[in-house]
């Protein structure tokens, strides 16, 4: 009777486990990833980009072009080598 008993306790604990964290497990995601967001946006939310002078006019449009990369077609870089198949 003590086994039978026993064995009931371990399968209603299971699945009253099951049911608990089929709800906690997504609070404390949506806690988690709350909680990142926050870190983050304090962290970055003062971000601004110092790289271009910011001194438009309202309306005005500025386009910048990165300058082309210099390419040296004189370079070898190795030999070519063809292979043959032997029968």
């Amino acid at each position: 009777m003590v086994l039978l008993q026993t064995i009931l306790i371990l399968i209603l604990v299971y699945y009253a486990l099951k049911l608990l964290l089929k709800w906690l497990v997504p609070k404390l995601l949506n806690y988690a990833v709350k909680k990142t967001n926050e870190r983050f946006g304090q962290q970055f939310g003062n971000y601004t980009d110092y790289t271009e002078p910011r001194n438009n006019r309202e309306g005005e449009t500025t386009v910048s072009k990165k300058p082309p990369r210099k390419s040296n077609p004189s370079k070898k870089v190795g030999e070519y080598i063809d292979f043959e198949e032997i029968d």
